[in-house]
């Protein structure tokens, strides 16, 4: 089963103003909020994918992002870079939830060739905030 589709970081952000039933779920760990930041938006989840420290695979995700939520509700998800957002939105899909996008680049952006993260939602200006 796969997710519906990739979101730009821009794209997510409109998706979430123009659709107030859709709800953001940051899978990103605990850590990376408190020190990096989160996205500014009502309604946001954060929900780890993976525990921190160790990186151990939070297996109530599911159950802890969609809680009290439709099948058919939009669900966009977001991690730093866009791969454990993928993952995650391969769960949902899985049990069943036909509305889950990715933000491609997720909070931070991809890497670039000094090794930094450029872009994501933090690089394109979209509302955030420091934990």
């Amino acid at each position: 089963m796969t997710y519906a589709g990739n979101l730009t970081p821009t794209e997510a952000h409109a998706m979430l103003l123009e659709q107030p039933n859709a709800v953001l779920v940051d899978c990103r760990t605990q850590a990376e909020w408190t020190f990096v930041g989160v996205p500014s938006t009502p309604g946001t989840r954060l929900v780890e994918w993976t525990r921190w420290p160790g990186g151990i695979p939070n297996d109530n995700f599911v159950a802890e992002a969609t809680e009290g939520l439709e099948s058919d509700r939009p669900i966009v998800l977001i991690c730093r870079s866009g791969a454990r957002s993928a993952a995650a939105g391969h769960a949902l899909a899985a049990a069943g939830f036909t509305k889950v996008f990715n933000v491609l680049e997720g909070f931070e952006g991809n890497l670039d060739a000094q090794g930094h993260r450029s872009g994501g939602w933090r690089g394109s200006g979209l509302p955030w905030q420091q934990s």
